[in-house]
């Protein structure tokens, strides 16, 4: 019982902060409509020991950016730079369920990427910020006992990401 207090408080503090993200970035990234270039930064990703898997995350990531602001991408703007914190790829061994016949609610069983854009101008300068936290289920990369889960894994999550970061900064 005291998990699930616990995880609703988590949730629920995770949302404030994403609202009050969302109302400061969409504040200060007015008028950026178009973006010069896209790319992802996963040094500090590297620097936690992210090897292979932050390399693979810059490609899926990269990929996943430019599809989704495919239409505001290229001309004259500032760029956009998604710097990766951090990926979790908690293990899935199955069911998702926990305790109790099932009706534990599970809790650790979900993957996350924390990273932060900035929209960069062509002077080097930092005109606005937006951190972002993608949270998917660990079972979303397939069957656990197939070696190629976790890459899609991977893969899902950078899609989720740019996704949301396109619904994340304004047009205008």
């Amino acid at each position: 019982m005291a998990r699930n207090s616990i995880a609703g408080r988590i949730a629920a503090s995770a949302l404030l902060c994403l609202m009050l993200a969302q109302a400061s970035v969409t504040e200060a990234a007015s008028g950026f409509g178009r973006f010069a270039s896209v790319w992802v930064d996963v040094r500090p990703f590297l620097a936690e020991g992210g090897g292979a898997q932050a390399e693979a995350l810059r490609a899926d990531l990269t990929a996943a950016l430019r599809q989704s602001f495919a239409g505001r991408i290229g001309g004259r703007g500032p760029s956009l730079v998604v710097v990766v914190r951090s990926l979790s790829l908690n293990p899935y061994a199955g069911s998702g369920n926990s305790g109790r016949g099932g009706r534990g609610g599970g809790g650790g069983s979900n993957d996350y990427l924390d990273g932060e854009a900035l929209l960069v101008g062509a002077n080097g300068q930092i005109l606005a910020r937006h951190p972002q936290l993608a949270v998917l289920p660990s079972s979303s990369g397939g069957a656990w006992y197939d070696p190629a889960s976790e890459r899609r894994r991977v893969t899902a999550i950078a899609e989720q990401y740019a996704q949301w970061l396109v619904r994340s900064l304004p047009v205008e």
